[in-house]
Parts: C-alpha cells; structure tokens; sequence
C-alpha cells in the first residue's frame, strides 16, 4: 500500500480505491452481518478469522459456558472481538453488565467496541464512567489478549481506559477534552510502549490544532533508544516528528496492519501540519484502501477524509 519512495509520489492518487473497497468490505465475509457503517457511508464487514484464533476463541467460549464468572465473561467477549464480531462483543459486555453493574473492565472493553464500529458517543460514555469507577483503585497491569513476542503486557488498566477515552474523543471532534485523556493516560501508565503512543495522538491533536509549541513539548520525553515492544510504528512517528527520520522512509510496506496505518496515519498528519494538503490526502485515501478497518489509524483516516477534506 504505502510504497512511496518519494514525497512527489505520495501526490499521485490511487484511482483504484473505491473498487478495492467494495471487494474488501462485500467478500470474503464469515457467517456474521455487517459489522458497522464507514464515515465515509462504506458497509464494513469482517473476514475469516485464522484457525489459530478460532481454537483461541472456542477455548474462551468453553470457559465461559463453563463458568460465567466476570473473568471468563471479559475473556469470551475480548475473543470474539477478536474474531471480528463486534457486534457481539458489545451485545455481550450489555448483558454482563445486567450481572455486574458498574464494572469498569466491561465499560472499558465495550467502549473499545464502540469505537471499532464507529459509535463514538457511546464509547465516549462507557469510558468516561469507567474512569470515575476507577477512582482510588489499584491500577494494575492489563493482560494482552494478543501477547506480544515477549509476551510481556505493556499498558495498564486505567492507562487503556484513558488512552481509549482520548481516541474516541479525538475521533468525536473534542480536540481539548482528548488532550485531556491522553495527558492522564501518559500519568497513569509510564512504560515506553505506553509514552510513545500518548505522545503521538497529543501530538498529532496539538497540531492539528495550531499549538506547534506546545505539541513539541511532548517530544521531550521520546528518545531513539527507548526500549518500545510492540509500538514501534508510534516510536517511529514520534521521531519522526522530532526530526529524526524522514517521512519518505516511513512509508514502504508490504501487507495491512494496524501498526503500518497507525504509523501512516502519523505521517500524513505530519504532512498535513507541515501545509501538504495533497500528499497527505493522498495517504489517508490508501490507509482506507486497505483491510484493516478496525485498526485506529484506519478509523482516524476515515474520519479525516470525512471531515477535513
């Protein structure tokens, strides 16, 4: 997708886009309906989850059908997100949420979902109950349901809560109230992998909205050697930003991923910051182009070509 060699090829448009995007979101369906509209009035559906992960899945289901206590409700709704029914995930977490009011892990997971299936309001306000439920509470280390090749958890409870609290108010327009968030987030959860992405989306949200000065002030705490485990893509558009690599060798790629649109997404706002309308037009059309819908640079493109363009 993003084999730009040059910023003078990043303004060539792709034609192609509408097409791909009908065989993306209209084939190679699984027995599920669709999952969410588009901000673009695209219908969104989910492909085939690998063998892998449906053993993963059915091995969660089994739990839960076993014991439907708060844990395997959370993990049996956490896999079948996974699987790409996001649907069902929020349907789950409603209901769980019958069982166990007031639970911050159920808001924080459904607020996710939300966001997945392009309801920003409603994560906005899963998340934002979470974080008064968590108020006073141990912050613990989040499980990944994904583990990372080191299978070591990067981020927090109350870190995830804020970080996802500050997207779905970015994606929503609430600019101030995203910066916010993600300034808590930043407080809540110290690990590199945590700090890269605070820095980036307060960045990004600063910029966008004139404060150059004061988005560089996050940058103080991004260094090169930083020891990032599974963020790489917000470490590199973080330095990025400071200057330290240049956008055209950010953008050479060879499959979707929510890390290669996450670190798109970061330069074609860098360019957009920098007065370069076009080439960053011109990314966030082909970060659309892609499969990976449910990733957040692919909902932030989305919502840009929406609104900004």
């Amino acid at each position: 997708m993003y084999r730009y060699l040059t910023i003078f090829s990043l303004l060539i448009f792709i034609g192609c886009t509408d097409t791909k995007k009908q065989s993306i979101t209209n084939s190679a369906q699984w027995n599920q309906p669709y999952q969410a509209i588009s901000k673009l009035g695209d219908t969104l559906y989910s492909t085939t989850p690998s063998e892998k992960l449906l053993k993963r899945y059915s091995a969660k289901k089994k739990a839960f059908e076993d014991n439907p206590n708060l844990e395997n409700t959370i993990w049996h709704g956490r896999f079948t997100a996974y699987t790409g029914d996001y649907r069902e995930a929020i349907e789950m977490y409603t209901n769980a949420l019958e069982k166990f009011p007031n639970q911050s892990r159920l808001l924080r997971h459904r607020g996710h979902r939300y966001i997945s299936v392009r309801e920003f309001d409603k994560a906005i306000a899963d998340l934002e109950q979470a974080a008064q439920l968590i108020k006073g509470k141990e912050n613990k280390v989040e499980e990944d349901g994904m583990p990372n090749v080191q299978g070591i958890p990067v981020s927090t409870m109350h870190g995830n809560i804020y970080y996802h609290l500050g997207l779905a108010h970015y994606l929503a327009g609430n600019d101030r109230e995203a910066i916010n968030a993600y300034e808590k987030c930043l407080a809540t959860s110290p690990s590199p992998d945590n700090v890269v992405s605070a820095v980036h989306w307060l960045y990004t949200i600063n910029c966008q909205m004139g404060n150059t000065k004061k988005a560089n002030t996050y940058l103080q705490q991004i260094d090169p050697s930083m020891s990032v485990i599974e963020n790489e893509a917000y470490l590199k558009a973080c330095l990025l930003y400071k200057g330290l690599l240049q956008a055209e060798e950010l953008l050479e790629k060879s499959e979707d991923s929510p890390s290669n649109s996450a670190l798109a997404y970061g330069v074609a706002n860098y360019l957009l910051c920098q007065g370069d309308t076009d080439a960053a037009h011109t990314i966030f059309k082909d970060i659309v182009s892609g499969t990976d819908w449910a990733s957040f640079g692919y909902i932030a493109a989305e919502v840009d070509l929406a609104t900004k363009f």
